[in-house]
């Protein structure tokens, strides 16, 4: 069906995704921008424009949490960045060889932490972990690796790296399923073309295979940077609102969750949470529109 130019077809099929998207996403969205806009004064709702920000950024008992926030988010980050992803791909390119007996189970394991609740996760680690209860000291005990425990949940040294690897072993299967499928959809003509001139193993790998995949490289790279920047479940979930020990596990989620809804004795402001969760969005645009209009252009560019 197609009036006055308009496909409504297309229109009818896209409408109800549309709308429920715009009713959970956008308005929200821009409901908190249009929070962080205002302040409460006397129980009275006063425009104050960018205060909230001035606020932010330049008042020191703000600034000083904001940007520990930030500091450790990107931390955060970076060991998935460096740990979770590099593995990832290697797996996927174990666990694609041919001759691999059992790829399935193994893909199968190495995935199933991923639709764990954070909950679990989170609790399960404190366990294993835990000084008193774990299992850690014995089985590094067992190894003659005694030695190298610590209470890392409880050390502002260890506890954001800690967290970041568990985060790391429950979610490195989606980057190994995303390159196993890319690696799958290498055309087999092209692999045959590269035995023929003498290129096999992990040559075949190196010079063939991971030019082909390098835009999933990339997409994996942009969801884990999302992805790191919304984390929140599995700090609140280990070491609770406060982000202990003395806020050294404390990200942009948990900063903005104290301030927004209180925690304790810190009364709630939810015109600051949105300036908070505003700068969030803020940072989260900055890095897709870096890899949209920079790295994507390139990988397409060297790809041709």
């Amino acid at each position: 069906m197609k009036i006055s130019g308009i496909k409504w077809h297309i229109v009818i099929f896209l409408a109800p995704a549309v709308l429920v998207y715009t009713a959970i996403m956008i308005v929200p969205l821009f409901n908190t921008l249009r929070l962080a806009l205002f302040t409460e004064v006397d129980q009275v709702r006063q425009f104050v424009g960018l205060d909230n920000f001035r606020t932010l950024f330049g008042n020191p008992h703000w600034s000083e949490q904001f940007w520990n926030a930030l500091g450790n988010n990107f931390w955060f980050f970076f060991i998935h960045m460096i740990v979770q992803n590099p593995i990832g791909i290697a797996l996927a390119a174990i666990l694609s060889h041919p001759r691999l007996r059992f790829a399935a189970i193994y893909r199968t394991a190495i995935f199933v932490p991923t639709i764990l609740s954070f909950v679990i996760v989170g609790f399960a680690w404190k366990l294993i972990l835990s000084p008193i209860w774990g299992i850690t000291p014995d089985m590094l005990n067992a190894v003659g690796l005694k030695w190298l425990y610590a209470p890392y949940l409880g050390k502002e040294e260890y506890a954001l790296t800690t967290l970041a690897l568990i985060s790391v072993w429950q979610f490195v299967g989606i980057p190994m399923m995303l390159i196993y499928a890319a690696l799958l959809s290498i055309p087999e003509e092209v692999l045959e073309a590269g035995e023929v001139d003498g290129i096999t193993g992990f040559s075949a790998f190196w010079k063939i295979k991971l030019p082909l995949i390098l835009p999933s490289i990339g997409i994996i790279s942009i969801l884990t940077f999302v992805g790191n920047f919304n984390a929140f479940d599995l700090i609140y979930t280990t070491q609770g609102a406060l982000a202990g020990p003395a806020f050294s596990t404390d990200i942009l989620g948990t900063f903005m969750y104290r301030t927004f809804f209180g925690f304790q004795l810190q009364l709630g402001d939810p015109h600051m949470g949105s300036a908070i969760a505003s700068g969030m969005f803020g940072i989260i645009l900055v890095g897709v529109c870096i890899y949209l209009f920079g790295i994507q252009t390139r990988l397409r560019r060297y790809q041709f």
